[in-house]
């Protein structure tokens, strides 16, 4: 099953948490944890710029649920993202049990970029969420919501983009 009309507006919530991560000076990733009869139980968005690299929504929402939700609930549970998850988040989204996963843009996506752009690759490879949780159903790109998307990742990487080629791809996380 693809993308539905309400995937796509949970997912346009995603990328306004990720804009607004990005005001904050963070990298621009959000996402929502959404139960079965689709009331958001909880939103983030990425707060690694305070020096914690694994400060990412998505684990945050693996967090929550398995602290706030049964079993039954975190199953039958949709968690929206502005980007694929990284395998740390999706090896936390299969521990937790959660359900249905629905992205805007996938890690193979952010990856290109990157390369595109000189950034160079992250710290840990840009899996797709079945290689870390098989079977689990994952949803995405969302096609229409790629450009905003794209343009935020783009922004956040201007720093990195003015720098000497000598120092670019030394670190930073995706």
């Amino acid at each position: 099953m693809g993308l539905t009309r309400l995937d796509i507006d949970h997912l346009t919530r995603c990328v306004a948490l990720a804009e607004e991560s990005l005001e904050a000076n963070d990298e621009p990733f959000g996402s929502i944890l959404v139960d079965a009869d689709g009331s958001v139980l909880y939103e983030g968005r990425n707060r690694v710029a305070g020096g914690d690299a694994t400060a990412h929504p998505e684990l945050a929402i693996a967090q929550w649920a398995l602290a706030n939700l049964d079993p039954e609930r975190r199953a039958a549970a949709t968690v929206y993202t502005s980007g694929e998850h990284c395998p740390m988040c999706a090896g936390a989204h299969g521990w937790a049990g959660l359900g249905r996963i629905a992205f805007v843009a996938s890690a193979a996506m952010l990856d290109s970029w990157h390369r595109d752009w000189g950034v160079g690759r992250g710290r840990v490879a840009a899996l797709p969420i079945n290689l870390v949780v098989p079977g689990i159903e994952v949803v995405g790109p969302a096609e229409e919501l790629v450009p905003r998307i794209r343009y935020l990742h783009f922004q956040a990487h201007q720093e990195t983009l003015r720098r000497p080629a000598a120092v670019k791809g030394s670190g930073g996380a995706t």
